[in-house]
């Protein structure tokens, strides 16, 4: 797939850009964006010339809005792919398996699927227009494994814990006091800061920062089979009449109806 459909691909000097090119449904993306990524992620890990990756979203409204759910509505699943699969969870593994470090330009929403993205990145430069957040319980679904296990780790427990149960969305401001940024710009700015970045580290020694990235990532590895069980379990809500509700009622843009599925066991 040399002809990227649902993203851009591009190189600066040291900095390979993917832009998530989908203003039109916020940035959210579907099987095949997720497939492209992954690919674009891959063209950048074996190109020599590149020291680091910036991931950002096209327009000035939308870093990510997460997966497709009016796309989900529509047909049960995100669409097709040249895999067949969604591979959602292996675009988070490639993203910390890449040797390089990642930059989220974090450019407007990022919520849901989109906020996770985000987290998983090395490092996240939010323009003064962003906003944070998650939407999974609002659109009956989750993300049991990075999305909520790696934030805590980012921003603590109680924090993680208000993000996913009250699905509200934080200025950029917010964002970084809570470490959840590591700096916020001008948005006419923020691409140019994270070329900049990307500039001071491919000023350091590449296999230095190879390794510093695998030693991080050596301390949350074990959450990856946190992920691969939350993808199983999610593939199977999805499914069930209480995550479809979550999706038509997104769509439909009305209020879902979640009290019949409320079980204390």
């Amino acid at each position: 797939m040399t002809d990227y459909e649902d993203i851009t691909y591009e190189i600066a000097d040291h900095a390979a850009i993917i832009t998530i090119n989908r203003p039109e449904r916020y940035n959210a993306f579907r099987a095949r964006t997720v497939e492209e990524m992954i690919k674009a992620f891959r063209s950048a890990w074996s190109d020599p010339q590149v020291r680091g990756v910036i991931l950002t979203g096209a327009g000035d409204r939308a870093f990510c809005s997460g997966g497709d759910v009016k796309q989900r509505a529509e047909t049960g699943d995100y669409g097709p792919s040249e895999s067949g699969m969604f591979e959602i969870g292996n675009l988070h593994k490639t993203i910390r398996d890449i040797p390089k470090p990642v930059i989220a330009a974090v450019n407007g929403v990022a919520v849901g699927g989109g906020h996770v993205l985000h987290v998983l990145c090395d490092l996240s430069i939010a323009s003064e227009t962003a906003r944070f957040g998650q939407s999974g319980p609002k659109v009956g679904s989750f993300d049991a494994g990075f999305g909520s296990a790696y934030l805590a780790r980012i921003v603590g427990e109680k924090r993680a814990r208000e993000i996913w149960y009250l699905c509200r969305q934080y200025d950029a401001q917010t964002a970084e006091r809570w470490g959840l940024v590591n700096a916020v710009v001008a948005p006419e700015r923020l691409l140019d800061e994270a070329k900049a970045w990307i500039a001071e580290i491919a000023e350091k020694s590449p296999t230095a920062i190879r390794m510093l990235k695998q030693s991080f990532n050596a301390d949350t590895d074990h959450q990856a089979g946190l992920s691969n069980m939350a993808m199983t379990a999610l593939d199977l809500f999805t499914s069930s009449p209480e995550g479809a509700e979550g999706a038509a009622a997104f769509a439909e843009k009305r209020a879902p109806e979640f009290d019949s599925y409320v079980a204390w066991h």
